[in-house]
């Protein structure tokens, strides 16, 4: 059976392929168009695949409002309203055209997270390559349609949702011509890493066999990154930063440009060391054949002498033959004379 892909500005994404790294700028722009961009630049320096932004206004995600539910208790946001985070966080929509523009110039894919309606049109008149639906929008299938049809390519957030609103969130998005990736995800800012249940991603492989699978890690640092390659992911999305000193919303559970460019290191070595399932001798293991065991003349033969546990061995090196070949070689006359040291192979046996 085929192995599930998609491809991103004609990057191709799947088990088969490296893995896909998207630098999740949300709002660690702070404001400032400058330092966005530069976000973008060191993202790209670091070897990211993709950057991706938040299209929303705060007007459209909720509403200015300090009643109950609207004033978020705790977590790294608390104190604020909904209105008041999302304003600070926002992104001007003026932005995402030379941002896309300069990703262009870079050879990096930039797309982003539509919250409503209009942030779709918006990213499909400047030609977005790919949606990405984060967790908390999951279950608002309309959006999820909205967005399918775009034919676009659409990378999914399950953070939060149950195994009925995962299949939901799927099966709308699957009516997208440009095919669909899921990320498992856990809502926590950060997640401590014993919550990060990565055993989820092999799960999602087997329930949905022709679907890309993914992690979206708010974990800290990369271990749990790497570890999610190793369990079959295929993209990994991480918020970034130019530095936690710089404070915003997301900056405590972002990763820094090295620390990117870590990852995306770690990711690709987790993905190129699992290899094959084939049991074969790697290229590298030639050199160590010397350290195998094999059956080898420990005395002078003569021709036509019998062989014996006296003069052969099974002994290092590797280039004789194989040392359970011994029950049937005893007995066995020499073809020619073989000196002490000499490996026994099958030309030097009258069998």
């Amino acid at each position: 059976m085929a192995t599930p892909h998609i491809a991103i500005a004609g990057r191709a994404i799947g088990p088969s392929h490296p893995p896909y790294i998207i630098a999740e700028m949300s709002a660690n722009h702070l404001g400032r168009y400058e330092h966005a961009v530069e976000i973008l630049e060191r993202a790209a320096e670091a070897g990211a695949d993709a950057v991706k932004l938040q299209t929303y206004r705060a007007d459209t995600i909720t509403i200015d409002h300090d009643g109950p539910g609207f004033r978020i208790e705790d977590g790294p946001w608390a104190g604020r309203t909904l209105y008041q985070l999302y304003e600070d966080a926002q992104m001007p929509w003026e932005w995402h055209a030379p941002l896309m523009a300069r990703g262009h110039e870079l050879g990096i894919a930039v797309f982003s997270s539509p919250f409503d309606e209009t942030a779709v049109d918006l990213l499909a008149s400047l030609g977005a390559p790919a949606y990405k639906i984060a967790s908390f929008e999951a279950i608002d299938l309309p959006l999820i349609r909205y967005v399918a049809q775009q034919g676009k390519p659409m990378i999914v957030s399950t953070g939060m949702a149950s195994a009925d609103e995962i299949v939901a969130a799927h099966d709308a998005a699957m009516t997208s011509d440009g095919g669909v990736a899921l990320l498992h995800c856990i809502s926590g800012y950060p997640t401590p890493i014993g919550q990060a249940n990565l055993r989820t991603i092999p799960d999602l492989a087997r329930r949905f066999p022709n679907t890309v699978i993914g992690l979206s890690d708010h974990t800290l640092g990369t271990v749990a990154a790497a570890t999610a390659i190793a369990l079959g992911a295929a993209i990994i999305e991480k918020h970034v930063t130019l530095s936690r000193a710089d404070g915003g919303p997301d900056a405590a559970f972002s990763l820094e440009p090295g620390e990117l460019r870590t990852l995306v290191t770690d990711c690709r070595a987790a993905w190129e060391a699992l290899g094959s399932p084939e049991e074969r001798m790697q290229e590298s293991e030639k050199t160590s054949t010397p350290f195998r065991r094999s059956l080898y003349a420990v005395a002078d033969i003569a021709e036509g002498e019998p062989f014996t546990r006296e003069n052969v061995r099974s002994i290092r090196p590797g280039y004789g033959l194989r040392p359970e070949r011994i029950a049937d070689l005893l007995g066995k006359p020499a073809r020619r004379p073989i000196k002490r040291g000499e490996p026994i192979i099958e030309a030097a046996v009258a069998w």
